[in-house]
């Protein structure tokens, strides 16, 4: 039930899967029982088995009918009847393996039951009291043996309930005597179809909707703390089945060649004639860069996420094949502990994130996952580049980066300020530089050889006579350095995990355990008092960093001024008394002046590389805090180009020397840490909406006298744009007089201004429609960075970094009117002489263009969306390539497909020919940071399917229709879909009441999810809706109406007119056509009709059922006309195993939206009932975690 098994659902082992599955499973089983005891259990249970018997009841599905099953059968006669062939049985070997069933009972014609131990493996049995029965009916002819199995003329499958024997009775009655091998088809239909499904596959609908309307009418019957119990049950089941998924999928692209690897992909390019040297420069030229967002749509609270993450590990563990009972038992131990802790946890969040938390949790992905990522990721991209190319990837090459909206996107969220926006940006430096400071103290330790080249050698010695002399100046009372220096060199202990090797960092699994807390250090050096005072960790006014001690007790830093009176008199009487007293004990530890010659070389150099680290950390403090401070440049690093300046110059003396085994080692780790992360770790995007920029020009215009800009043309605007920013004076006075919305717009560019282009990323501007948008921001950076220059240059304030450069400004084209225009936005822009000069000699020449998937989705629906996106990239594409530009194009995709979301290979290889050159952004949002860079094993994985993807998308780019026809059929079925789309969601007037009755959408304000508000402004209609709840509450109640909604119509309306035939012919050749299908079919897959209908029954009034009914054919509509066009005979039939993932967690879902149904009901006739809202809350958790995506 999962978007993101796309590219790597293919590498789950089912067997392994399946064995850990039992094992959380039953161990929450375990656990519950202790918690809840055992009547609630009893009822966990009950519901849990009737949802299983009518797991997979879905309208539509073929049923097994009197003239394909019994009679017609039998009307053969036993002259008729033939024997199996070897094909047939081993068509039947396949179905059970494919089904990972296990023989248990073979009965013969002659009614003789006879027990029969399976001597061939089909895996292991079925789970949740299922068990397989053979039925084998024997016919005329020799009897045939198949993998050790003897089998006789015919076989049938029965699955078969041992709780309740009915079934399995009335499923065995009509089979038992039925020869044939087209019986044996269409049970084999039937069980590649749902294999959990027991009922309704059977034909028996009244039974499967009697045990509907029992479970019901038991979830009714439950007190308020026995549903929620039960909710928080099946939500936790849920959630560490996820665990088991993210888990195998990681194990086994770490132990198997799995597709769409690097060296996978790059043989295949060689293979295919492309020349190595090709290959090398397209791969070292490559940039790809993925934006995590903070979009509300990660439903876990982060603890519960790190608890998530432990039990990740000790799964890691318990694959291991050493483990003793022991260290099994051990295992068991703290899996129970875990489950434990999880179940005792609130699941709820109380309070809404600030966009400063969210900015953390950010920060949490790359210290947890993505820091030990990037080093595996490179080293296995330079291994497959030497293997095929021969020659490794440069250190310093950055296939991928990472950027940030966290903290940064404004749009219509009043929470991200300038202060904030700022904050985040020099937090993100300090933890940086905190995290390498950690790998300095490794290398320190590591590099003890004295061997070095002369160049090293030197630079070690400059230092020491640095300090020699600081020394003796230190001597005299009548100097004091401005702060204590640090002892380079020699390290005063042991880092940590000095005795782990740097190649097993990226597989241990104990310290992966993160810490709950903002990424402080773990390193504690031996300091002196005054040092201890000054060292710090941040405590910002906007409670950016909660203090916490670490697990050892000691307190973290805390920031404190380096100007107070007693810290320099205590400090003078420890100079004093180190002087005096030449035995003690500082003394022994330090070695004197003319021993250090003595110390490697690469350790005095790597202790001064610590100085400036600490020195850089202060001075972040410092700024977070307001606080002056007075360091020179060269006391502290300002750009990574500085950092690795001197880590190059060890690299290459270690390689001089011949030690280039050492220096690949962590040393280049580190090198490929600060080439991809920088100063910054991710650079920061700015983002606001269009009308903001244009009120505030209105304010400038109006206060200057010069009219309201909002009311000129676009001809006047770009006139008067153009001229200003060919100007040499500046626009706006410094002491204007404006309304406290256009002041944080003006606060924000000046904050960009400081920050500059080392620190931030691209300025944003969503809903983008003209070419004066873009140039008004242009404008007013302009203006910022003049205004900055004037006060920080002119009056020359000491201790400030010179500019970077001007933000890349960045359309983003979301509404459908908007795409359709962006190619000849684009083309405007260009063709203004100032823009283009400033395009190619401050950006290199790069256009950036950001398209919108979630906004034009919800405006014209998924198709209608997708065939806009593809035809405005190339138009944008085409007007860049007329003005010699390069375009880089920014995909702004959720992670649901109704929001862009789907196969991260599948949407990179179906863009326009032309339209990834090499260069790509992404957003990734939400619960799908955390399902793809969650964990080292996934991040890598990631990693390499974006490389892959954008490599093969630049070197073998994606067919262009073959038939101008088919772009034709494209824009008839765009049309249709968008029509009817657009009929129910905005033209008829029931269908917003409809939709706040039939989800839970008024609901999901409360989860707390996010820092911004659920809409863009106070409406009630779906316009001013944003799209992530609008698809969150759609995914609740299992139709996922904004996906497909609108598709059938355009299928249909295309093939009534005879052009079914094109359509197949489209699917099969054309990359887009058949991605935007295939992502259709997927959702139909997740839609559940019995489900929806529940809703509908119980939440919508009597009056407006029959919209749900319409809506609920259309779905039958548009499935019917996916399977013509896909040429498939039921849904998903070319992705069995994500059909096998979405059965295995409909016992789990199914109650859990039953449960949610029945809260809801409750809720609405008592709304300020806090419990049932809380029991609401948890089943909205839980089925987010069954359908692996929110919105």
């Amino acid at each position: 039930m999962t978007d993101i098994t796309d590219d790597i659902a293919e590498e789950i082992s089912f067997q392994s899967y399946d064995d850990d599955l039992r094992l959380l499973l039953n161990l929450l089983h375990d656990v519950l029982h202790r918690e809840v005891g055992p009547n609630i259990m009893e009822k966990i249970e009950h519901a849990r088995t009737l949802s299983q018997e009518d797991s997979s009841k879905t309208e539509g599905n073929p049923t097994i009918s009197e003239e394909d099953g019994t009679d017609s059968l039998r009307e053969q006669g036993e002259d008729d009847w033939q024997p199996a062939s070897e094909n047939d049985l081993q068509n039947i070997q396949d179905t059970l393996d494919c089904c990972n069933l296990k023989p248990r009972m073979v009965v013969t014609r002659d009614d003789r039951a006879r027990s029969k131990p399976s001597r061939c493996s089909y895996g292991p049995d079925l789970r949740c009291d299922h068990v397989l029965h053979l039925v084998v009916v024997q016919g005329l002819g020799s009897n045939y043996k198949s993998s050790g199995l003897e089998f006789h003329s015919t076989m049938i499958l029965v699955p078969h309930l041992e709780s309740n024997g009915l079934y399995g009775l009335l499923f065995g009655q009509r089979m038992t005597w039925d020869p044939g091998i087209r019986v044996i088809k269409i049970l084999k239909q039937h069980l590649e179809d749902k294999s959990a499904c027991l009922i309704r596959a059977a034909g028996i609908e009244s039974t499967a909707e009697f045990l509907e309307k029992q479970l019901a009418s038991e979830l009714s019957k439950m007190t308020l703390e026995e549903a929620l119990k039960l909710a928080r049950a099946f939500s936790h089941f849920l959630s560490l089945m996820g665990i088991a998924e993210t888990h195998h999928r990681s194990h086994k692209s770490k132990n198997v060649q799995a597709s769409k690897s690097c060296d996978d992909t790059f043989n295949q390019l060689i293979q295919s004639g492309l020349s190595p040297d090709v290959l090398y420069d397209t791969v070292c030229n490559q940039a790809v860069e993925i934006v995590l967002t903070a979009h509300p749509t990660q439903i876990n609270r982060r603890t519960l996420q790190y608890k998530h993450i432990r039990i990740s590990h000790l799964l890691e563990v318990n694959d291991r094949k050493d483990l003793t009972q022991e260290d099994q038992d051990s295992l068991i131990e703290d899996l129970v502990r875990e489950i434990t802790s999880i179940w005792q946890t609130d699941e709820l969040r109380r309070h809404k994130p600030t966009p400063v938390d969210e900015a953390r949790a950010g920060l949490n992905y790359v210290e947890q996952s993505l820091w030990k990522a990037i080093p595996h990721y490179l080293r296995r991209l330079s291994n497959a580049l030497k293997k095929h190319t021969g020659r490794p990837l440069p250190l310093t090459c950055t296939p991928i980066r990472f950027g940030s909206w966290m903290g940064g996107d404004r749009d219509g969220n009043p929470n991200v300020t300038a202060k904030v926006t700022r904050d985040v940006s020099l937090l993100s430096r300090w933890m940086a530089i905190d995290l390498y400071m950690r790998e300095v103290d490794n290398l320190r330790f590591e590099l003890s050889m004295n061997q070095c080249s002369p160049g090293l050698s030197s630079l070690a010695q400059d230092i020491i006579d640095k300090k020699i002399f600081e020394e003796e100046r230190r001597v005299s009372w009548s100097y004091m350095p401005k702060h204590q220096s640090y002892i380079h060199g020699l390290p005063r202990q042991v880092p940590a995990q000095a005795e782990v090797p740097s190649c097993t960092e990226y597989n241990e699994v104990e310290s992966h355990y993160p810490r709950l807390d903002v990424p402080g250090s773990e390193y504690k050096p031996l300091k002196s008092k005054d040092e201890q005072a000054s060292s710090s960790k941040i405590n910002l006014k906007v409670d950016v960093i909660e203090t916490q001690s670490n697990a050892n007790g000691s307190q973290p830093h805390t920031p404190n001024s380096e100007t107070i009176s007693p810290g320099q008199l205590a400090l003078r009487k420890v100079f004093s008394e180190s002087q005096v007293e030449k035995g003690s004990f500082k003394k022994l530890l330090e070695p004197s002046v003319p021993q250090k010659s003595g110390i490697s070389p690469y350790r005095i150099v790597l202790g001064d590389v610590k100085e400036k680290l600490i020195n850089t950390h202060r001075r972040l403090e410092h700024l977070l805090e307001d606080s002056p401070f007075d360091w020179d440049l060269g006391e502290y690093y300002d750009s990574p180009d500085q950092l690795l300046q001197t880590l190059m110059l060890c690299y290459e003396s270690l390689k001089s020397c011949g030690s280039g085994i050492l220096a690949d080692g962590r040393l280049a780790d580190l090198i490929r840490r600060v080439s991809v992360f920088g100063m910054v770790l991710m650079k920061l995007d700015l983002r606001q909406e269009s009308g903001r920029h244009s009120e505030t020009l209105d304010a400038i215009t109006e206060y200057l006298d010069m009219g309201t800009y909002s009311e000129w043309d676009e001809k006047k605007r770009i006139e008067f744009l153009t001229k200003e920013l060919k100007g040499k004076r500046p626009l706006i006075p410094l002491f204007i007089e404006v309304s406290s919305e256009v002041k944080e717009v003006l606060d924000t560019f000046r904050v960009s201004a400081e920050l500059g282009s080392d620190s931030l990323g691209a300025y944003v501007i969503s809903m983008a429609s003209s070419a004066s948008d873009v140039l008004a921001v242009e404008l007013l950076q302009k203006e910022a960075r003049m205004q900055r220059h004037y006060r920080y240059s002119v009056r020359g304030i000491r201790g400030k970094s010179s500019l970077g450069g001007p933000l890349r400004v960045v359309p983003l084209f979301e509404t459908v009117k908007d795409l359709r225009a962006a190619g000849s936005v684009i083309q405007q822009l260009l063709s203004i002489d100032w823009y283009r000069d400033h395009i190619i000699e401050n950006h290199n020449g790069h256009q950036e263009v950001m398209v919108g998937y979630s906004d034009s989705g919800k405006d014209a629906g998924r198709f209608a969306a997708a065939w806009e996106l593809y035809k405005a990239q190339e138009d944008v594409v085409a007007a860049c390539k007329e003005y010699g530009i390069k375009i880089t194009l920014f995909h702004g995709r959720g992670g649901s497909i109704g929001r862009g979301g789907g196969p991260t290979h599948l949407a990179i290889q179906s863009q326009p020919p032309g339209s990834v050159m090499g260069s790509l952004r992404s957003t990734e949002q939400g619960e799908m940071v955390q399902a793809k860079f969650g964990l080292p094993g996934t991040a890598v994985r990631q990693c390499e399917i974006y490389t892959t993807a954008v490599l093969l998308a630049t070197l073998r780019p994606p067919k262009p229709p073959r038939d101008e026809n088919w772009r034709h059929l494209m824009d008839e079925i765009s049309n249709l879909s968008c029509q009817s789309y657009r009929s129910t969601v905005y033209d008829n007037p029931e269908f917003v009441t409809y939709f706040q009755e039939a989800t839970p959408e008024a609901e999901l304000g409360h989860l707390n999810i996010g820092s911004r508000p659920t809409r863009r402004k106070p409406s009630v209609g779906i316009r001013d809706l944003r799209a992530i709840p609008w698809i969150f509450a759609w995914t609740q109640t299992r139709f996922v109406l904004p996906a497909w909604l609108g598709v059938g119509a355009g299928l249909k309306g295309v093939c009534e007119k005879g052009h079914t035939e094109e359509l197949k012919a489209a699917y099969r050749e054309w990359p887009f056509f058949q991605s935007t299908v295939d992502l259709i079919e997927m959702v139909l897959g997740k839609a559940d009709m019995s489900i929806v209908k529940h809703y509908d029954e119980v939440l919508v009034a009597e009056s407006r059922r029959g919209l749900g009914d319409d809506l609920r054919k259309e779905l039958l509509s548009t499935e019917k006309y996916v399977l013509v066009v896909t040429g498939h005979e039921k849904l998903s039939e070319n992705n069995k195993i994500l059909r096998k993932l979405i059965e295995s967690r409909l016992p789990y879902l199914n109650p859990l939206n039953m449960l949610q149904v029945e809260i809801l009901k409750r809720l609405r006739s008592d709304p300020e009932n806090h419990k049932l809202r809380d029991a609401l809350l948890i089943t909205i958790n839980g089925i987010a975690a069954g359908m692996r995506n929110t919105g």
